[in-house]
Parts: structure tokens; sequence; C-alpha cells
């Protein structure tokens, strides 16, 4: 599965905690001056961290991944909510 991540400076230890999980492909895009969103058309979801994202470019996000059939999560930067997120969304087998 692919994974694009929109918002948040640094990942931290997020992608290879993604990549255990079984997400292949992760690509990150920062909440910052990032108004030219594209979305790639292989990717399976999109998580958007809230807490480093502008408005603007949480609403471009939500109407492209729609156009696109891909499913959104919103959460907050920690492991534990995006963990929480993905087993509550059926993600994690």
């Amino acid at each position: 599965m692919s994974i694009v991540i929109v918002g948040g400076d640094r990942l931290g230890n997020i992608p290879d905690r993604l990549s255990k999980l079984g997400f292949k492909e992760i690509e990150h895009v920062t909440g910052r001056n990032s108004y030219k969103f594209q979305l790639s058309t292989d990717a399976d979801m999109v998580l958007v961290m809230t807490d480093f994202i502008s408005h603007n470019l949480c609403e471009n996000v939500k109407c492209k991944a729609k156009s696109c059939n891909v499913p959104v999560l919103f959460c907050r930067r920690s492991w534990s909510c995006i963990y929480k997120k993905l087993d509550t969304c059926g993600f994690l087998n």
C-alpha cells in the first residue's frame, strides 16, 4: 500500500513505523506553502496531520482525494493517534 502524508515539517520515526505496518511507498508533503498540492494517482490513502497544516491546504487535499476516491484520515502528529486511526478505519490486519 502507498500513503501520502500531508503536514508536519519533520516526521521523525513515523515513516519507519508505517513501513513496518506494510506501507511500501510513503510520500511526505509539508503543510507550509504547499498550495499546489498534487495527489499521485497510485496513492491508497492520505494521512493529514491536522496540527501542522493550513486550513486552505486541508480543504484542497480533501477535495482532490474525494475526486480520486482515496480515503483521507485526519489526526494529530503522534504515533498513538495515527495507529489508533488506522486501526479504527480498518487499515491494519
